[in-house]
């Protein structure tokens, strides 16, 4: 495999992919159309003579269908991310989440492309049963809450991927992420590593939902890369799903208090009601902690990045590549 297409390629963890693939000597085609992802995130990709970006919609079948033609593989990131996107863009979420990878699927079955699909430790919704088994049931929240709206859009999805799989062969892998961070990830959509490390180093009050007592696993995004291209090349891989991410949990006040020591920030630590940002669309997890084992029988899985590395590489980012007219760091 020698040529790839990444959707939502000039996004956080899409960026990180076609440097790498790049970086292994790989042709990338990406189609982005920037309504998440940013142009400085690939910027130093597009002299590369094996790099081609094409901005536009997934939505857009006909530039979809010649750029899957072109390709050996399509990693699908494309979609909407991010509990305050969702929350505040409901429709244009649910749209571009299944009927964008609707449209990749069809194609990619049409053209008999392998795929793999970035799918979300969200799927597992109210589950109590942790650690989150893949095989685990899906406990989703009222309709009534936009908060579950991504998680069943992403679900959705998995079925159609099956669906694909079971009705047209197509070979397709599933990777459900947990809490990926690391640089070039933006805090405007609720993402709270970020978020605590801009509020950390503009001095603004670090602002933890609740009393902080919820818990998450965070994995360095270049782990994930890393992972995944393993899995690509893993015959056994095809037609499963994956859990990818960290075994080692923090809560989230701890969490704030850790880049507050990292940052030598005099912040304040303010605990705040999550309704007071998100209205009556809010509702979390205590606990998202994945289950590891299936992925570990399948590839080498081993994190180069502990949590204090994945704080000061955010850290490192934001003091020196974030730079612009609405994230102005003095």
């Amino acid at each position: 495999m020698e040529r790839f297409l990444i959707t939502g390629g000039c996004g956080f963890i899409g960026s990180h992919l076609a440097e790498e693939l790049i970086n292994q000597g790989k042709t990338v085609f990406v189609i982005d159309d920037l309504s998440t992802g940013r142009l400085k995130n690939i910027s130093t990709l597009l002299d590369n003579p094996k790099f081609f970006l094409f901005i536009d919609t997934i939505l857009n079948e006909y530039i979809l269908e010649e750029l899957i033609k072109k390709v050996d593989f399509v990693f699908h990131l494309a979609a909407i991310v991010g509990v305050k996107k969702v929350i505040e863009n409901p429709i244009e979420s649910i749209l571009v989440n299944i009927e964008g990878t609707c449209n990749v699927l069809k194609l990619c079955a049409k053209y008999k492309k392998r795929i793999l699909i970035t799918s979300t430790s969200e799927i597992y919704g109210k589950n109590l049963n942790v650690p989150f088994n893949e095989e685990a049931d899906i406990v989703i929240g009222s309709t009534k809450k936009k908060r579950w709206s991504y998680a069943c859009a992403k679900a959705i999805d998995e079925f159609l991927a099956f669906a694909f799989q079971e009705e047209f062969g197509l070979p397709v892998i599933i990777v459900r992420l947990f809490n990926t961070v690391g640089p070039r990830q933006t805090d405007r959509y609720g993402m709270v590593i970020p978020r605590f490390v801009k509020q950390a180093l503009t001095g603004q009050p670090i602002t933890v939902f609740g009393d902080g007592e919820q818990s998450r696993c965070f994995i360095h995004v270049k782990d994930v890369v890393e992972i995944i291209l393993k899995l690509i090349y893993k015959d056994e891989s095809y037609g499963e799903v994956f859990n990818i991410g960290s075994e080692n949990e923090i809560k989230i006040k701890d969490l704030a208090l850790l880049i507050k020591e990292i940052t030598k920030s005099e912040s304040e630590i303010k605990f705040i009601n999550p309704e007071n940002i998100y209205k009556k669309g809010f509702e979390d997890m205590m606990k998202r902690i994945p289950d590891l084992s299936k992925i570990k029988k399948i590839v080498d899985f081993h994190l180069n990045y502990s949590i204090k590395d994945i704080i000061a590489d955010v850290v490192t980012y934001y003091k020196t590549d974030f730079l612009c007219v609405n994230d102005l760091i003095i």
